[in-house]
């Protein structure tokens, strides 16, 4: 009797830890890609005001460039609380979501580069909120307690990112040269991204 009590309680023990790494697995993941995301969004916007700062639709694009810029800061230093490790890839998604704003506000004849810019914002935001409910549901199964901070800050920036989704609508976005095909070949790259940026 007393040989298998002394059994179990390691199997506890061991049970314990593989839930705790499972659950700081998960966290690293999360703050990594959603650091990663936001790091993009930024360069986005930035890539767009650059194009059409000086135009009607600068403003919006600034007001939604604020709200990137703290969802930035914010990963930046949940990366340093919590010890994520960033992926290795940000260089390269600087410099991708810079070039997808630009181009996507030059995209088309005069007057279409905020059609375009609009559509970028409506596929980018479409799956960034669509990443950031998974995630929602992924925190909530593991420990909605535990999270309860992590989940609060999605939760705030899910929520600005639909509104962006929203904001781009408002503009014309469906006006976009090609709307259809260029917003599914953004949202197939965006997809991608994250895939990568959870890996590596």
């Amino acid at each position: 009797m007393a040989s298998s009590s002394l059994v179990r309680i390691p199997c506890r023990c061991m049970s314990k830890m593989a839930r705790q790494k499972r659950s700081r697995e998960l966290v690293d993941k999360i703050i990594r890609v959603d650091h990663a995301g936001e790091l993009g969004a930024d360069r986005i916007y930035q890539g767009q005001l650059a194009i059409l700062g000086n135009t009607s639709v600068g403003p919006v694009i600034k007001e939604m460039w604020e709200d990137e810029k703290i969802h930035l800061e914010t990963f930046n230093k949940l990366i340093v609380q919590h010890r994520a490790r960033p992926t290795v890839l940000l260089p390269l998604w600087n410099i991708a979501g810079f070039a997808l704003g630009a181009g996507t506000a030059l995209l088309g004849k005069e007057g279409a580069g905020k059609e375009g810019a609009m559509a970028c914002t409506v596929a980018v935001e479409a799956v960034i909120g669509d990443h950031y409910n998974s995630q929602i549901r992924d925190l909530m199964e593991d420990d909605p307690e535990k999270h309860e901070e992590l989940l609060k800050i999605i939760k705030k920036f899910r929520d600005d990112e639909l509104h962006h989704h929203d904001t781009g609508l408002e503009h014309d976005a469906e006006k976009a040269p090609f709307y259809k095909a260029l917003t599914q070949v953004i949202k197939v790259g965006c997809k991608g991204a994250v895939w990568i940026s959870e890996k590596i």
